[in-house]
């Protein structure tokens, strides 16, 4: 079965848009809430790992979906890993 190109193209970048989104949803709510207690620090760490491993894949097939949706996600996972630290500091702190 064949697959259009321009059908892969709006799958890759919908599939991106949708896996960022999650984040970006993320970093807005703990920026207003001022809290990313409920984030698991695990949960951080192996989905870091998982897209420095599919970051590695796309660079060997040069697959730019791939890279460009895990460089972003990367970005936006370590955004909220920053702000994790800051606000559980601060929680800490204020008790």
């Amino acid at each position: 079965m064949e697959i259009d190109g321009t059908l892969l193209t709006i799958l890759g970048i919908s599939a991106g848009i949708l896996i960022l989104t999650g984040w970006v949803e993320q970093i807005y709510k703990g920026y207003k809430t001022k809290s990313l207690r409920d984030v698991s620090k695990f949960l951080m760490i192996f989905i870091a790992a998982g897209s420095i491993l599919w970051l590695t894949y796309g660079f060997i097939v040069t697959d730019i979906f791939i890279i460009g949706t895990n460089a972003a996600g990367l970005t936006l996972m370590i955004i909220v890993s920053i702000m994790k630290k800051v606000y559980d500091k601060r929680l800490k702190n204020s008790n």
